[in-house]
């Protein structure tokens, strides 16, 4: 059976539906954390044609990685209140459609990081697309309880990104951002996944709180932010950043800290849904901490 075979047909799709399959918000954050890459890898200024390139190359890979997983998730979205108006599943973008979009919109975000960026960006950025859009939303996702730790490599890249775009090379630095993210996915994800558990219940995904329990992700949630406070430490205890990012690190793990806490004791009956907003202001003030510090507070190399 195609990827169509169950989709409702509808009206005819209009370019707010292709701007919401490249999921935006999402977007927005991965862009963030690039441009925080793209200055943390050089002390002095960018160059603002090169972070404007990077920027239009890496959204349009990403959104054409997003728009991929729309296509590959239709009928799984259809079965959940979350998503069970998107494009796709609403048949307002045809399969069809939606892979020409996908293909349009990945080669040129590919073209314009290999031309006007460097190759290294490109293969970079295709790989993470290879590994959101195909193994992950095909393969992973449905494999293992563990799809989001695995998976939240590929969506940890960003940062890496913008520093290959500035030095053409994969350094210590760009790598230690990576890992914040990569600590950060699991309880940012599982987090919505507790408060969304009915809708997951419906759809054959062994996403940890259906294969496991909620106390067990409630547990391991609590196990993740320590992790990743440990790791948001990293960039002041090597030398990559100063003073302010390290207040700015122990405040938003506090913060991070006491919802998982919350969550975990039931405290609050939507500790989930408020954990899980806490997570994403905690990484765009987390990696705003990191490029404020880099200027203010800058390191002394000599």
């Amino acid at each position: 059976m195609s990827m169509s075979d169950a989709l409702p047909v509808s009206a005819t799709s209009g370019w707010r539906d292709y701007y919401e399959m490249c999921k935006p918000r999402v977007v927005l954050l991965m862009l963030l954390c690039t441009l925080v890459g793209m200055f943390l890898a050089t002390s002095s200024f960018v160059a603002l044609d090169l972070i404007a390139y990077c920027l239009v190359g890496v959204a349009l890979v990403a959104g054409s990685a997003a728009a991929l997983n729309h296509l590959i998730d239709a009928s799984v979205d259809q079965k959940m209140a979350r998503t069970e108006n998107r494009p796709v599943a609403q048949g307002r973008v045809s399969t069809r459609q939606g892979l020409v979009f996908v293909f349009v919109t990945g080669s040129i975000g590919l073209l314009i990081l290999a031309v006007f960026v460097n190759v290294l960006t490109a293969w970079l950025n295709f790989f993470a697309w290879l590994g959101y859009g195909v193994i992950y939303s095909l393969y992973l996702k449905r494999a293992t309880s563990q799809n989001i730790v695995i998976g939240g490599l590929f969506g940890a890249a960003p940062p890496l990104f913008g520093w290959t775009a500035v030095t053409n090379s994969i350094d210590g630095g760009g790598l230690l951002l990576v890992l914040i993210i990569f600590a950060w996915t699991p309880p940012h994800f599982w987090a919505l996944a507790i408060d969304r558990l009915s809708d997951y219940e419906k759809v054959d995904i062994p996403m940890l709180p259906i294969t496991h329990g909620v106390a067990y992700t409630k547990l391991h949630i609590v196990l993740y932010t320590i992790i990743l406070i440990v790791v948001s430490v990293l960039p002041y205890v090597t030398g990559m950043s100063n003073l302010l990012y390290l207040i700015s690190a122990l405040a938003l793990g506090a913060g991070f800290l006491y919802w998982s806490l919350v969550l975990l004791f039931d405290k609050n009956p939507n500790a989930a849904l408020e954990t899980f907003k806490y997570s994403i202001v905690y990484l765009a003030a987390l990696f705003g901490g990191l490029l404020l510090d880099h200027y203010l507070m800058p390191i002394d190399y000599a």
